[in-house]
């Protein structure tokens, strides 16, 4: 845990705080990696000050710490192994960034691969798979109460809506800002159905998003209580919190003929077809946006191919629209 006064680790002796830099890191984000032997802490601890060019690779055997890629909310594994995704955010637009974390040249650190998906604007939670590995759906952003599901490895997006009424325009309603904060942040979740989607609503119903047919079918779960939290367990249960102190675990019951053995090779394979489909940024690539080949889920742009654009329509996304004017704004200055 990480917080005002530094570094705290509990461990089966008790617990304690790490010596040098880290007793004063007080890192925004933490994740550990998938085999539990490295920490990952963002943003950067190891210079004076900190920064959220990189973060720190913390060797929890040998107290050693190196540098590693940035990121900024939360890390996911891909229950294929091997793979991660997390998050690259700024104002104008997020990148979700695809890490090998298996062996490498330095144990323990994520490795970005060069396919990646753009967001638009910012303030996303962290991403999340589905059991089988080959959906990933994340929950945001900043504006709006937005749900968008992308095929994996492909990276189609297959699904994008928007949770109630989207946003207004600065300056925002009273009457906007209560529904926006009455859809919790944490309220999608994937079971053990393939292809399932599941979205918790503030009327206190569970909406099952069928991510094949496009049809949704709603539950009722609790009555006069909204659902404030939405999870699923290791074996593929629901656990749904209520706005009243609620807590319910839901077994689902499923047609899927899915296995646990078949679901995890069905993962693997997907985790291979992507890693062949990309590559690794080189060690030296300090500026991950020049090596990567970026997506929205319909759409695929090279590094060359934003640096030159210079027109964007309305409905193009906002990060697409800004990077229009600012190339635009170039070439006239010229």
């Amino acid at each position: 845990m990480a917080g005002e006064d530094g570094l705290r680790q509990w461990t089966p002796a008790g617990v304690s705080q790490p010596e040098g830099a880290l007793a004063r890191a007080s890192y925004r984000n933490l994740a550990f990696n998938p085999d539990g032997q490295t920490l990952w802490g963002s943003p950067s601890f190891r210079d004076e000050g900190g920064g959220w060019e990189s973060s720190d690779v913390l060797d929890l055997a040998s107290g050693t710490i190196s540098a590693g890629p940035p990121w900024d909310t939360g890390v996911a594994e891909h229950p294929g192994g091997g793979l991660v995704a997390t998050l690259a955010s700024d104002q104008g637009a997020t990148h979700c960034l695809f890490a090998r974390v298996d062996q490498g040249s330095v144990p323990g650190v994520m490795r970005p691969l060069r396919r990646a998906l753009i967001l638009d604007c910012d303030g996303y939670e962290t991403p999340l798979f589905s059991a089988d590995g080959r959906h990933i759906a994340i929950r945001g952003n900043a504006y709006d109460n937005s749900v968008e599901v992308f095929e994996f490895p492909s990276l189609h997006r297959v699904l994008a809506t928007t949770l109630g009424d989207p946003s207004p325009g600065y300056p925002y309603p009273q009457e906007w800002l209560d529904q926006v904060q009455a859809w919790s942040r944490h309220n999608i979740a994937f079971g053990s159905q393939p292809g399932v989607l599941w979205i918790a609503t503030p009327a206190g119903a569970l909406v099952e998003v069928n991510l094949e047919t496009r049809q949704a079918v709603e539950h009722d779960v609790l009555t006069g209580s909204g659902l404030s939290a939405l999870a699923a367990t290791a074996t593929g249960e629901l656990l749904v919190a209520g706005s009243g102190g609620e807590l319910v675990l839901l077994s689902v019951l499923s047609g899927s003929t899915q296995t646990c053995t078949t679901s995890k090779d069905i993962s693997r394979a997907a985790v291979i077809a992507f890693l062949e489909a990309t590559a690794e940024i080189p060690d030296d690539g300090d500026d991950l946006e020049t090596h990567l080949v970026l997506t929205d889920g319909t759409r695929t742009w090279e590094a060359d191919d934003l640096a030159t654009v210079t027109t964007a329509s309305a409905t193009d996304p906002t990060w697409l629209q800004l990077q229009a004017a600012i190339n635009r704004a170039q070439v006239e200055s010229e």
